[in-house]
């Protein structure tokens, strides 16, 4: 399936045809009788123009479908046809015109549409997953979209990405209290807020556990719910969650990501790359996976895996800063990839620039520490920039620091462990140190 293009004449509801895109990958992917191809390779091919057959060569499909979304007021138009992958003729095409409150009963009626095209056998119970949205609201799936949009297409390290999904998610489950993929994407903001930022807010487990309550099987609050313990120091708990979102999901991407973070805090690095290898597979913008994978590969000394690694996450850097040249975190993270392929003086170019544009940028002070260290062999010039980084640094980033085995050579330096001791002390006297 490739991505609904948004024809509604507004960039800003692109977040709505994304999402009715994801929706119909997830509801085809419940048809046992049909393989779907992950939404990950589907979005790699967003605003191109497409060969369809060569494409289907490229995915190994039979079919591939290709449509449009127009949103106008409270009406929606969804234009969608069916392609068969090899003779290039449109095996099935409608043209569906609806006021919006009818949006899920639309989404159900396309695949259910497409399953009869494809004269495969919809079972009752896939029919009943397939109508089942998690809320009967509009107006809170558009939020709930929204916020997710937010988080799919940014980053950690920007706080007002984490602030914009809480106050979108919250006004979401403000409408239906029963949302529960409203309330997982809740606690990802605030546990985002929480340990990446240090704010005096709610760390995300009672929204995480509130999901969980209104939907067992959601691998994705079990995941949040994993990071979560896991910042609080219980690892026992949080392994039991991530062993039930991984057999619940295994193709998710926040599942995986989850998995790999707490395998790479407990410094199990073989199995953290299998997962951030899954995770960076699974959703395109998504550098952090890769800019982790070198430091795993690097830890491990696999440097065939490594120089691979920086390869492609070079490319998805330069594919961001593109669109946004003054993106300090990821020049942060195109420094590592450049640094392991070798190429240090455009790496220090890199670093140079991004604390010209972006000084108080921490997330990627710290990645230029990383570089400095592992790759640069600086450690002098890692000190200084780690310096104001420990002065404002959230618990959860310090727990990061402490296992993290790009700062390893740091560990014993005198002037490390008292920057490292001095922001224990502070986030203990504010209350912030779990």
């Amino acid at each position: 399936m490739l991505p609904f293009a948004n024809m509604s004449g507004d960039q800003e509801q692109e977040y709505f045809s994304d999402g009715i895109t994801e929706d119909i990958i997830t509801d085809l992917s419940k048809v046992s009788a049909l393989s779907v191809v992950s939404r990950n390779s589907a979005f790699m091919y967003k605003g191109k123009h497409v060969d369809v057959p060569k494409l289907a060569r490229e995915l190994k499909v039979g079919h591939v479908l290709e449509g449009s979304v127009r949103k106008a007021g409270g009406r929606v138009r969804i234009t969608a046809q069916l392609v068969d992958g090899a003779s290039n003729d449109h095996v099935w095409a409608e043209r569906y015109d609806r006021d919006l409150n009818d949006i899920f009963a639309l989404q159900a009626e396309i695949s259910e549409a497409i399953v009869k095209a494809l004269k495969l056998k919809l079972l009752p119970e896939e029919k009943k997953a397939i109508e089942q949205r998690g809320t009967d609201s509009v107006e809170a799936y558009n939020l709930y979209l929204m916020a997710l949009q937010s988080y799919v297409s940014g980053h950690e390290a920007d706080a007002r990405r984490a602030e914009a999904i809480i106050r979108l998610c919250k006004r979401a489950v403000e409408i239906d209290p029963r949302y529960s993929r409203a309330w997982a994407l809740l606690a990802i903001g605030q546990m985002n807020l929480r340990f990446v930022h240090g704010r005096t807010v709610d760390d995300g487990l009672v929204a995480a556990e509130r999901a969980l309550v209104l939907d067992a099987n959601l691998a994705e609050a079990h995941a949040v719910k994993a990071r979560i313990l896991a910042q609080h120091g219980r690892h026992d708990e949080a392994e039991a969650e991530i062993d039930v979102a991984l057999r619940l999901d295994p193709e998710s991407y926040e599942v995986n990501r989850a998995a790999a973070y707490l395998r790479f805090r407990q410094q199990r690095l073989e199995e953290a790359i299998r997962y951030y290898e899954k995770s960076m597979s699974l959703m395109e913008t998504d550098l952090n996976s890769g800019s982790m994978l070198l430091t795993c590969y690097t830890a491990v000394k696999n440097p065939q895996a490594t120089r691979r690694i920086a390869q492609i996450t070079l490319s998805r850097i330069e594919k961001t800063l593109a669109q946004d040249p003054n993106n300090g975190t990821a020049m942060s993270y195109g420094a590592i990839a450049l640094a392991a392929l070798g190429e240090a003086e455009r790496a220090k170019d890199w670093i140079n620039r991004a604390l010209l544009i972006d000084p108080d940028n921490m997330n990627a002070r710290y990645n230029f520490s990383c570089t400095l260290t592992t790759y640069l062999k600086e450690p002098d010039a890692a000190l200084e920039l780690l310096r104001p980084f420990f002065e404002s640094v959230a618990v959860g980033f310090l727990n990061h620091a402490k296992a993290d085995p790009d700062l390893a050579p740091l560990r014993d330096d005198p002037r490390f462990k008292a920057m490292f001791a001095a922001a224990e002390t502070r986030l203990a006297a504010t209350g912030l140190s779990e």
